[in-house]
């Protein structure tokens, strides 16, 4: 069986932003793992291919063996297609059997499994004409299917996944460096040390309410704390950090200070002290020293986020901190109230008070107020030179996929930058 995932451009890929604005959604992590990469463990597919907005695909291809946006890849043997949202447990997964088309209750699709014999009768020259004529054409299962819907789901989500994570791995017990004296609460069999990580002494790692893995070559400095379940990616250095419950903190990372069920995607720097807890932190964000969230409201109320500047939508949930899109940076001092949408590739400067719950991509958060600051060539530098500090490249392709996204997030900016001026002409007037 050969596997598609598939995240077209529709109205729900905004209730992924930030954070999808710059990767399609199997790539958000869950967990120990992506989103796609649960897919593929739990098919074993002979191969794979992905279908995203056009816009990032050459930004796609640069980070990914598989075909992207490729028609060609649609005939052929038996083919099991997965929209992205789609959660990996959601349905069985069988050799052979009949075709089917999978929708939710609102009419989408879902899922497809395509027999060849099926496959050869539909048409494939692109993913959308397939789609539409295996639903004309072929039975159909309507109704709920488990999905994620916005991007705090995988928040919430996140320690179990977690626990689930390190069961299906198998893996436990210490191949990397201990030094000593290194405390493990609860289990041994619940924490594994990967080859290459090395754990500083002064170090505890508690296991008892949850398994602790550390990838390759990761490092934990003296006198931090590490609560399980927790996910350390590889190459990711904790400084001191107390790291609670429920963390997957991805590759290349440097996380101090205080994180609780957050996920960190990767590349991304919170070196000091302050508190994270409950968000999504993107690639390449830098959070300035003290810089803290809230993910719990004075009042026990359950949590409301705006995701482009509109209406706030219900979580309901009590605990959701931020959401932190790719490239974006804070000052020291920074404090972000709950239910926080920082945009991409935005500058914010501490205003000593809250933060507004939604700041747009590609603004300048200064004098509480946004703005359009010195544009977006000065961001895309600043991009280049910390990726640049990681042994990474920022190409053509990337600037323009983020040239896109400048366009796709220019009303809701626009908006609160108008604001912004009435705002500072009040001020001086």
């Amino acid at each position: 069986m050969r596997l598609v995932l598939f995240d077209l451009e529709t109205e729900q890929r905004e209730c992924f932003y930030p954070l999808a604005l710059s990767r399609p959604i199997w790539d958000l992590r869950c967990g120990m793992t992506s989103l796609g990469e649960k897919w593929v463990a739990r098919t074993s597919p002979a191969s794979i291919a992905g279908f995203l907005p056009a816009y990032m695909e050459d930004a796609c291809r640069e980070t990914t063996d598989w075909p992207i946006n490729d028609a060609s890849v649609l005939a052929g043997d038996d083919l099991l297609l997965i929209n992205a949202r789609l959660k990996v447990d959601a349905i069985q997964i069988e050799e052979g059997g009949p075709s089917q088309v999978g929708l939710d209750e609102e009419g989408r699709c879902m899922y497809a499994k395509l027999a060849e014999a099926d496959l050869e009768q539909l048409e494939t020259s692109s993913l959308e004409s397939l789609l539409t004529s295996a639903k004309d054409s072929l039975p159909v299962v309507q109704g709920p299917l488990a999905s994620w819907n916005y991007i705090w789901d995988l928040i919430l989500a996140n320690a179990e996944q977690l626990t689930t994570d390190f069961q299906l791995a198998g893996r436990s017990g210490i191949e990397g460096t201990v030094e000593e004296p290194m405390s493990i609460r609860g289990s041994a069999s619940d924490v594994y040390i990967a080859p290459g990580a090395l754990v500083h002494p002064q170090v505890v790692i508690d296991a008892e309410h949850g398994p602790v893995y550390l990838d390759e070559d990761s490092e934990i400095h003296p006198f931090s704390r590490i609560e399980g379940p927790c996910y350390v990616g590889k190459k990711s250095l904790l400084l001191g950090a107390k790291c609670r419950e429920g963390n997957s903190i991805g590759p290349v990372c440097r996380v101090g200070g205080e994180v609780e069920e957050s996920i960190i995607h990767g590349y991304s720097n919170k070196y000091h002290d302050g508190f994270l807890g409950h968000a999504y932190v993107g690639e390449w964000v830098n959070l300035g020293a003290m810089t803290t969230n809230s993910d719990l409201k004075n009042d026990y109320s359950t949590v409301a986020v705006s995701l482009n500047g509109g209406k706030a939508i219900d979580t309901g949930s009590r605990k959701v901190g931020s959401m932190i899109g790719d490239h974006t940076k804070t000052s020291i001092g920074t404090s972000l109230n709950t239910g926080t949408n920082l945009g991409a590739m935005a500058l914010i400067a501490s205003t000593g008070t809250l933060l507004p719950k939604f700041i747009p991509s590609f603004a300048w958060f200064v004098e509480g107020v946004v703005t359009k600051g010195f544009g977006k060539g000065k961001l895309y530098e600043t991009a280049a030179t910390v990726m640049e500090r990681r042994g990474r490249e920022w190409t053509p392709a990337q600037q323009a996929m983020w040239d896109s996204i400048f366009e796709l997030t220019a009303d809701a900016r626009g908006s609160a930058v108008k604001r912004g001026r009435r705002l500072l002409y009040g001020k001086h007037n």
